[in-house]
């Protein structure tokens, strides 16, 4: 947590200096707090790198195809010349990012990661899939991430501005 929070200040100060009066001073005290309260509950002062990427990855203004990227890359596993993610790593992804919805109380069952993972999985015999695959089936929306995408769009239309005048 220490490390973490030391790269966050880094990385909100750099930010801060980029888009002066958009940052909150205290954005890394705060991202580091809501790191902890998702994966430090019993506060052994731990988080792991990957599940704290997620999040971060998750929350972040990227695209939605940006973070599915990223998503693939932190969990895979090279395999020869191309990287492949497992049943495995998949459900770590999954347990991760449910933690998100989950610190305001809507989270679902550990079944339902489990009916992602085999959907995602479908007619695969293999016990890894291409990012191709990957990407394919976070684009159709399953539904444990069903919040990720709608609090995407939410966050693009913030910025939408329309010119027509109301009466």
């Amino acid at each position: 947590v220490q490390q973490l929070s030391g790269m966050l200040t880094e990385l909100f100060q750099r930010a801060r200096l980029e888009k002066p009066g958009q940052v909150d001073p205290r954005a890394a005290e705060y991202t580091v707090s809501l790191l902890a309260a998702m994966y430090d509950r019993s506060g052994t002062g731990y988080i792991k790198t990957r599940s704290a990427a997620a999040a971060l990855i998750a929350l972040s203004g990227d695209t939605l195809l940006a973070k599915y990227k990223a998503f693939f890359q932190f969990y895979a596993v090279p395999d020869g010349k191309v990287a492949l993610i497992t049943r495995s790593a998949l459900r770590s992804l999954l347990t991760d990012l449910n933690q998100i919805p989950a610190i305001v109380g809507e989270s679902c069952a550990l079944s339902c990661v489990e009916i992602a993972t085999q959907s995602c999985f479908h007619g695969v015999l293999n016990s890894a899939i291409v990012e191709e695959k990957f990407l394919s089936w976070l684009k159709s929306e399953p539904a444990v991430l069903l919040w990720l995408p709608t609090c995407y769009r939410l966050s693009a239309t913030e910025m939408v501005s329309h010119q027509a005048r109301c009466r």
